[in-house]
């Protein structure tokens, strides 16, 4: 049985949301790219000998879709918590997003990675690598530099996030089917990520 996980791709507009799903689905590089509102991706992977379909929601940067994000923080799995490091506010922003995740899933065990993306644009780089690691110890979770455009560390991300989802719900693949009621139990999560 393929398991299926629900990833989500949070944080502000513009810090390559997009082209890092895109590069991760499709392995191309979008240079420019309509704001989002929201796009749904499917792409089926094996991590460690396992095969997963993974459905990743590309999300809006903006805060005019805060009810659209209730509805998919709520149904989702795995967050990446994504900003920019040539651009402190999408970095400032990310404790907003992580507060906001922990209040819609209500729980301290959400499967997060954190990913400071652009680590190809290192010259023009406002947020320290130092910073990173200090957020993602405050949020207990894992912290990866990426590039979309260069490809680096971009699948790393995506398959960190499915080992932490393991990790937090070893249960929620049985032998047994499980029954709805399970299913949910298994999938409300919760809020911190777990350092893994």
């Amino acid at each position: 049985m393929i398991r299926e996980y629900k990833l989500v791709v949070l944080g502000s507009g513009g810090v390559g949301k997009s082209a890092l799903t895109v590069q991760f689905v499709q392995g191309i590089f979008v240079e420019r790219y309509d704001p989002t509102i929201e796009d749904s991706y499917r792409k089926s992977v094996d991590v460690d000998g396992t095969m997963y379909m993974l459905e990743i929601l590309d999300t809006a940067g903006t805060e005019q879709f805060t009810a659209m994000r209730d509805l998919y923080v709520k149904n989702g799995e795995g967050f990446l918590l994504v900003y920019s490091i040539v651009n402190q506010a999408s970095f400032n922003e990310l404790q907003d997003i992580f507060d906001h995740v922990r209040r819609v899933k209500d729980s301290h065990e959400v499967a997060m990675v954190l990913v400071g993306n652009k680590c190809d644009l290192d010259s023009e780089r406002v947020v320290g690598r130092d910073q990173g690691n200090i957020k993602a110890k405050q949020f207990a979770c894992n912290f990866f530099e990426v590039s979309a455009k260069n490809k680096i560390n971009v699948h790393e991300i995506f398959y960190d996030l499915v080992r932490t989802i393991n990790k937090l719900s070893p249960t929620k693949f049985t032998k047994t089917k499980n029954t709805k009621k399970q299913r949910k139990k298994n999938t409300s999560g919760g809020g911190g990520c777990l350092l893994l």
